[in-house]
């Protein structure tokens, strides 16, 4: 029993090793990074998973990283929501960033816990083309409440989280950790179900 509990263990926490059901065929959404997409399983940000976001440093470009697909939705007309961000959104820089505000939904919940609760609802309803909360919850059960939310729905679910819960094993199917460069941003694969855990640099300016 002992084995089978840290063999399981294993399998859940690694970045390198998976199951057959787990490197099944994923679909995805292109990132409008072709360096990036060679990394993520599906060539590009998995639907139906939770994807995780580390930035070393707040305001460095982790939201300009997802304007490329959050613009392909929106012009797909479909909904993206905002939930507990770390600050008020600032309607005309979202509006110049090209995401058109008519799709845009801000959900600033009282809590995290409140925070991880609409996540959870508007994940399961398949109701936008992306949710992406703030949170720093390290609650192992919680974080999989929400992987088993993106799982049932329908869009893409990006989670972003302080550097510092690194350390945390995650059940998020990616997880990004972001490193600002003079180039743009450093992007290290810490998990990619499906896909290759290495680094990357970007420039932000040249998404496709």
């Amino acid at each position: 029993m002992e084995r089978a509990q840290l063999l399981s263990q294993l399998l859940r926490d690694s970045s390198q090793i998976w199951t057959g059901c787990q490197i099944a065929p994923v679909r995805a959404k292109r990132t409008g990074f072709e360096l990036l997409d060679g990394l993520l399983p599906g060539h590009g940000w998995p639907l139906n998973a939770l994807i995780e976001i580390l930035p070393v440093v707040e305001g460095m470009g982790e939201l300009r990283l997802l304007l490329p697909v959050l613009k392909r939705l929106a012009s797909e007309a479909r909904d993206i929501v905002l939930i507990r961000p770390p600050h008020v959104p600032y309607p005309p820089a979202l509006d110049r960033a090209g995401l058109p505000l008519n799709r845009l939904i801000w959900i600033d919940a009282a809590s995290d816990s409140d925070a991880r609760w609409a996540a959870e609802q508007t994940l399961r309803e398949g109701i936008a083309g992306a949710v992406l909360l703030w949170s720093d919850c390290t609650k192992d059960m919680s974080l999989r409440r929400l992987q088993l939310a993106a799982r049932e729905g329908e869009g893409l679910a990006f989670l972003y989280r302080s550097p510092n819960t690194v350390v945390n094993a995650s059940p998020a199917s990616v997880r990004l950790k972001l490193h600002p460069t003079a180039q743009g941003i450093k992007i290290e694969v810490l998990k990619a179900q499906g896909g290759r855990t290495e680094s990357v640099t970007l420039p932000l300016g040249e998404a496709a």
